[in-house]
């Protein structure tokens, strides 16, 4: 059976799960304010810049906060950013007892906010759900620690292993419920990439549907800037989401076309003639950036396996056979079977008449 603490941190894990996609360059955090044994006060980040969650939850509970629990998914901040310290607040809203799930990732603040409430005389605990929290504060702790967005692939396929037909044709491979489950992904997702084949021959809009309330930056890798100026992430309205890494060989013209169209253009190095991957997410962590979801097309894929950029592979998997002629999910010259990166499968699910495959990478 579950303690009490337990059931009330997946109340703040639950609340906290709202904010995920709102809150870059900020982590997302769930707090809940007990007394009692009832909630007094929920809460969660909504946005950077914008109260944190253990404020939210302070402010519903009032004066009733004195004597009471506070329930969190991330140690307290305790230095001044954009808001105040939320050490200050806990103490002086009188909180008798701090449970948290998990230090801050960061190491310049890591423990320091728990010491400061245990030299105000605050009963501290740490470790209560601190997997689920680990799970999802991956995306900041990445940012925090290795300076490089938590990079998740996801890829639509066949039983063999394609991600179109010989036409290049790919709507649809996968049923609606996984498509249902790629817009969740998206909308935890701080960053959408593709290559440029993909973003030409499919034309996306890259959007999670419904968004709501999500804006995350849309990344297009051509090298060359072959993007057609009509695409739907140049010419949607959005184009402020869309950033667009070309190398020195997309011609000066080409990139302040692109630029008069309104998205952001960046010259990065290159690396055999594309676009090198590791600049690009440190660029893309230095913009704030915790999460990228990489929706293909083969080439990117197997750029980001190959030089370890991949923490994750969702991979969705339908019951047809395309056969010879078709795309191949991951493109490239491939790797020998001793070389050949391995994964270990966190999950298997059936998604209506399709399969969804959860494995993470090791980048070490």
């Amino acid at each position: 059976m579950k303690s009490s603490d337990e059931r009330w941190m997946e109340e703040a894990l639950r609340l906290a799960r709202r904010g995920e996609g709102l809150t870059r360059p900020n982590p997302p955090v769930g707090a809940v304010v007990v007394k009692g044994g009832r909630a007094i006060g929920r809460g969660y980040h909504r946005k950077a810049g914008g109260p944190h969650a253990e404020i939210y939850a302070l402010r519903q509970a009032g004066v009733r906060a004195r004597g009471a629990t506070l329930y969190v998914t991330l140690e307290p901040c305790s230095s001044w950013g954009r808001t105040p310290p939320c050490t200050d607040a806990i103490v002086a809203a009188g909180i008798a007892r701090v449970v948290a799930a998990t230090p801050d990732p960061d190491p310049r603040h890591r423990g320091r906010g728990l010491r400061i409430l245990e030299r105000a005389g605050i009963e501290v605990e740490t470790g209560v759900g601190r997997v689920a929290a680990g799970d999802l504060l991956k995306p900041f702790a990445s940012r925090m620690t290795r300076r490089s967005p938590y990079v998740t692939l996801k890829l639509a396929e066949s039983l063999d292993g394609k991600i179109a037909d010989r036409t290049r044709q790919s709507k649809w491979i996968t049923g609606a419920l996984a498509r249902k489950v790629v817009q969740e992904l998206r909308r935890r997702a701080d960053a959408i990439l593709v290559g440029v084949g993909t973003a030409a021959e499919d034309d996306p809009s890259l959007l999670p549907r419904p968004a709501r309330g999500r804006r995350p930056y849309r990344v297009i890798v051509d090298s060359a800037g072959r993007l057609p100026l009509n695409a739907k992430v140049v010419r949607d309205g959005l184009q402020s989401q869309t950033i667009l890494a070309v190398t020195a060989r997309c011609p000066a013209a080409r990139r302040a076309r692109f630029r008069a169209a309104g998205i952001e253009v960046w010259v990065l190095p290159a690396k055999q003639g594309r676009v090198a991957l590791g600049p690009l997410m440190r660029k893309l962590a230095q913009h704030g950036v915790l999460s990228v979801l990489c929706e293909g097309g083969g080439d990117l894929a197997a750029g980001l396996i190959g030089t370890g950029l991949v923490d994750e592979l969702v991979l969705f998997v339908a019951p047809l056979v395309i056969g010879g002629g078709g795309v191949n999910a991951v493109g490239g010259r491939g790797w020998l079977l001793k070389k050949a990166p391995r994964l270990r499968v966190s999950e298997v699910s059936q998604m209506g008449k399709d399969i969804m495959v959860r494995a993470l990478c090791s980048r070490d």
